[in-house]
């Protein structure tokens, strides 16, 4: 194909900038393609008063755009996915999907955040969606740190493009815009910040500002955020061919999931509920669910496209002995090291793993940028003041690393972090970076006549907790025992003890109902 493509857009800083690279794609796949952006005001440009809960009707951002690709005004339109209703007029047609960029929601918050937490200010929360009011409020008042009391959460409906709403961040304390926090897709900061007229905006916005990024689990985002649909006229044959070449059928199957939720529960800017659908590598796609239904019950799902694995009991449930089986013993002494004063990254793989005398030094430094294994380490190190960026959800630290790559984020780079972990963990992480604070071993009432070991001597199958917890119990696991534990370090350490049977799991709570099923 060759000549002229008109690319119809919203005139937004993000939108412009999103187009701008799908247009990139078309024309480095079809070099004899000029695309050229029209920019088309839309009723959600317009209308920066109505809060999106209120707002009536349907494709509040896309209705505009429809009209000028029905008018053949434009040959193509660019939409984030999520704004799009289920019904489409039959006249369009969804071309291409392409790559999804990351899902998850980020909360971007002022300079002054935590003098106003430890002055027991409530800190207000600028954001206009209902799912993110019912799961976020909850979320923070545990990850936010603590200064002696649990933090209060507000939110305030705020509108506006991102760079506005970034804005109100740097309000006077007088102004009635002003907010603490702002909740927005991180996949419209990492989209700006690649875009050269986006980065410029951005760049001066987000100096100093604090972020987080919000686990999956506790804060699944809106059904199809982080992907683009593309579409064209349903006839137009020559434009259908050209954008097939950019259509993800991976990332296709993982917004269709999350729009089915839409179908079953009812979809619209008054959805109070998030579906967010990630693949991991051996455990296959996890659809998260959180929220609340039309209805106004609570969900809280995780359904996994696993079935039919071998569970038989009788089970031995690791997670009933980790504690009164094991003790952990600190080995730092008073050490601090000089590198916890200075501007860098730290991955805590467990909330154990940060020495108690080191939280001074941290508490003053806001250049020590800090991520953890899971929501739970994240919610302790938050009960003792710590500041944390973001967690790797139990999925291990490699599960993390496309989004701390993000050059937005200002990371180092991965072989310039420091890991602090327990002894038994020293060989899975690289030398030069890990920090062994603790170590754990079994108590010395774990014996053959112990409750844990008769137990597991006759299960059929065993879940594990950690590396140092298989290793404590080897010698009484019977032979022909099935193994399994969450992915991550456990799952790869496990894997180079060569057992015949091991499966990851999601969490605990699939391995039993797995066992269940299989009765």
């Amino acid at each position: 194909m060759t000549g002229i493509l008109k690319l119809g857009t919203r005139r937004s800083l993000l939108a412009m900038a999103q187009s701008r690279g799908v247009a990139r794609m078309i024309e480095r796949i079809n070099p004899d393609v000029d695309v050229q952006l029209v920019g088309i005001e839309t009723r959600g440009d317009r209308d920066l008063a109505t809060p999106l809960a209120s707002v009536g009707g349907k494709d509040f951002f896309v209705a505009e755009l429809d009209k000028a690709l029905l008018n053949g005004e434009v040959d193509l339109t660019v939409h984030s996915m999520k704004d799009l209703s289920l019904t489409r007029p039959n006249e369009l047609v969804l071309a291409a999907i392409p790559v999804r960029e990351n899902p998850r929601d980020i909360v971007l918050f002022s300079t002054d955040i935590i003098k106003r937490l430890k002055a027991g200010a409530a800190i207000r929360i600028g954001t206009s969606s209902p799912r993110r009011v019912e799961n976020l409020e909850p979320f923070l008042s545990k990850a936010l740190p603590n200064f002696g009391k649990e933090p209060r959460i507000s939110t305030q409906a705020i509108r506006g493009n991102v760079d506005t709403r970034i804005g109100c961040l740097s309000l006077g304390d007088d102004d009635p815009g002003k907010i603490d926090g702002v909740v927005l897709a991180f996949a419209g900061l990492i989209r700006l910040w690649a875009d050269a007229e986006g980065n410029a905006a951005l760049y001066p916005l987000l100096a100093g500002l604090r972020w987080m990024v919000l686990p999956l689990k506790e804060s699944p985002t809106a059904p199809a955020q982080g992907a683009l649909a593309i579409e064209c006229r349903e006839n137009d044959s020559k434009t259908r061919d050209l954008l097939a070449s950019l259509h993800c059928d991976h990332t296709a199957e993982q917004v269709t999931a999350e729009r089915r939720v839409l179908e079953e529960w009812g979809g619209g800017c008054q959805q109070r509920f998030g579906a967010t659908c990630v693949t991991v590598d051996a455990l296959g796609s996890l659809l998260f669910v959180r929220g609340r239904r039309e209805d106004g019950s609570a969900v809280s799902e995780t359904r996994w496209s696993q079935s039919g694995l071998d569970v038989r009991a009788p089970l031995w449930d690791g997670t009933s002995w980790r504690s009164g089986a094991f003790t952990s013993r600190s080995v730092t002494g008073d050490a601090i090291p000089d590198w916890l004063g200075r501007p860098g990254a730290t991955f805590i793989a467990h909330s154990r793993a940060l020495p108690k005398v080191w939280l001074p030094v941290l508490h003053d430094n806001a250049d020590q940028r800090i991520w953890t294994s899971g929501s739970k380490s994240w919610f302790r190190l938050a009960r003792q003041g710590v500041w944390v960026e973001g967690c790797a959800e139990q999925f291990g630290f490699d599960a993390l690393r496309s989004t701390l790559g993000q050059p937005v984020l200002g990371l180092p780079e991965f072989g310039d972090w420091q890991i602090l972990s327990h002894g038994h963990a020293d060989n899975t992480w690289p030398k030069n970076s890990v920090t062994i604070t603790y170590n754990v071993t079994p108590t010395e009432s774990l014996h053959s006549d112990h409750e844990a070991v008769r137990s597991l001597r006759e299960a059929n199958s065993a879940f594990w907790t950690s590396g140092s917890q298989f290793d404590a119990f080897r010698e009484w696991i019977p032979q022909g025992c099935r193994h399994a534990c969450r992915y991550g370090k456990t799952f790869f350490y496990l894997q180079q003890q060569g057992l015949a049977h091991l499966t990851a799991f999601p969490s605990v709570t699939e391995w039993r109902e797995q066992a269940e099923q299989n009765k």
